[in-house]
């Protein structure tokens, strides 16, 4: 067994110098790429779609609408996945909801972090902007598309974030 799985004579994953679980950085070893390629492509395209339906609704409004609903879709399956993942782990591992679905330095490389929060960060300021910009129109349904972000960054945890294993 290596270091990191937590077998005999191993230190817990993530035990600092004082024994403390998390209290290190995490290694960036470039797990969940995909997700995170996903996060950021999504987010581009929900900022490109929504700035030009606000800024031309009757013609972009068609695009607009469809891909806000298809982002919060997917959002919403990648949550529900990233749930049924975490419990799956959650036997063996000692998971923690914020780290699951909100994973900071202690689960997630910095790297990691910095990325899934922009991404959403910058859906929900675009999301706020756009249904601001135009209100009471189809373009509201801009504030659905950040389900993706929360549910990817879940996702991201439940897959990829570096829990201690459980005391037995």
């Amino acid at each position: 067994m290596s270091g990191r799985d937590g077998g005999p004579g191993s230190p817990a994953v993530g035990a600092g110098p004082a024994g403390a679980v998390g209290s290190d950085p995490v290694p960036d070893e470039g797990a969940g790429e995909a997700v995170l390629r996903l996060d950021v492509w999504a987010t581009v395209a929900f900022a490109v779609v929504s700035v030009a339906a606000a800024a031309v609704p009757d013609v972009f409004q068609y695009v607009s609408v469809p891909l806000d609903l298809v982002l919060f879709a997917a959002g919403c399956a990648a949550f529900l996945w990233a749930y049924a993942v975490a419990v799956s782990r959650s036997r063996y591992e000692a998971l923690t909801m914020g780290g699951v679905f909100f994973p900071g330095a202690r689960v997630a490389p910095a790297r990691v972090v910095r990325t899934l929060r922009l991404a959403l960060a910058a859906q929900v300021v675009v999301a706020v902007a756009v249904a601001s910009v135009r209100p009471f129109t189809v373009l509201a349904f801009a504030v659905l598309a950040p389900m993706l972000g929360v549910g990817l960054m879940a996702l991201w945890g439940a897959r990829h974030g570096r829990f201690p294993p459980k005391a037995r």
